[in-house]
């Protein structure tokens, strides 16, 4: 189900619909050009990767400190936990990107908005806040705007100008081109390209990985052994099988659009099915990736013991 509003639409996954993934809820959203996702916070951090388009995004650190970037297909932003942000998708065509919050439960559709907050606060209240007459607030929205459309915001120059602080630009910055990255692991069945803290300072909840499988191509039998995983598939088609104790196995097929999830530790591989490209995202509630490959294991392993568990 997508809710939609003038300016743009949303669709959700969290505990609630997918019971598994405790530590990671998901939202697609589309923001048409110049379409705003209003002023607001959240009690969980939030990690995305654009999809399509552009989008201009701002933040403000606990320090006061802002950021107003314009972020592109392949990049990422990560918000902390609490720190005020907007987004409005950029010409001609808008942005659609992933969300990912740090709490199976967290909803996109139940945050701390700026009109919200401003309609349930007495106008005496407001006026003493911001030092002008309470007439200046006569015509606040008494319903949130959530997502609305906007004018055309200008160039990103003057928006980072109108906003600057004495402070200067937060410590690490909150976006990172994940896209534009050399992959960490590449071979003839596709890449691997990951972020988190080591090299984009800012996530220090959520890490990412995003796979792109060659028809044919393979993503090892592997488990990672400090959190669960939470997928999202982007393009293509392909299937999983898990492995768990018991013995227990499951294995099930995904297209574009689809969730997967992985408990922390257990072996999995995914394979390209299809006959184009498949490309997915790992996402995990931690500060870096971490993964176990069974052939690594296998490697590394006196061959005699080998040979005495397998007959190889």
């Amino acid at each position: 189900h997508k809710r939609y509003q003038n300016g743009g639409w949303a669709r959700e996954v969290t505990q609630e619909d997918f019971e598994i993934s405790e530590t990671i809820s998901g939202v697609n959203m589309r923001l048409a050009a110049n379409g705003i996702r209003e002023m607001h916070w959240h009690q969980q951090a939030e990690w995305a990767i654009m999809l399509d388009g552009k989008c201009r995004i701002t933040i403000l650190d606990e320090l006061g400190r802002p950021q107003v970037a314009d972020v592109k297909t392949g990049d990422l932003w990560y918000f902390p936990p609490g720190l005020p942000h907007s987004l409005q998708g950029l010409g001609p065509d808008g942005a659609e990107f992933l969300l990912a919050f740090d709490n199976g439960r967290a909803s996109e559709f139940n945050t701390l908005l700026l009109t919200d907050w401003v309609a349930h606060t007495p106008p005496d209240i407001l006026a003493a806040n911001f030092g002008v007459s309470a007439d200046a607030f006569k015509n606040i929205p008494l319903d949130n705007l959530w997502i609305f459309q906007g004018d055309d915001p200008g160039p990103l120059a003057a928006a980072q100008r109108a906003s600057q602080s004495s402070l200067g630009a937060p410590e690490h910055p909150f976006i990172f081109s994940l896209g534009e990255m050399k992959p960490i692991k590449q071979d003839r069945g596709g890449t691997v390209q990951i972020a988190d803290s080591r090299n984009f300072p800012a996530s220090t909840t959520v890490a990412a990985a995003l796979v792109t499988l060659k028809p044919g191509g393979l993503r090892e039998l592997h488990w990672h052994p400090n959190a669960d995983e939470w997928q999202y598939y982007i393009a293509g088609q392909g299937r999983m099988t898990v492995f768990d104790t018991g013995p227990k196995a499951q294995t099930a097929d995904f297209r574009a659009g689809d969730v997967g999830y992985v408990k922390k530790s257990l072996g999995h591989y995914v394979q390209n099915t299809g006959n184009t490209d498949l490309v997915f995202l790992e996402i995990f509630k931690s500060d870096r990736f971490a993964e176990v490959s069974l052939s690594d294991w296998l490697k590394h392993t006196p061959p005699q013991l080998v040979k005495a568990h397998l007959g190889i």
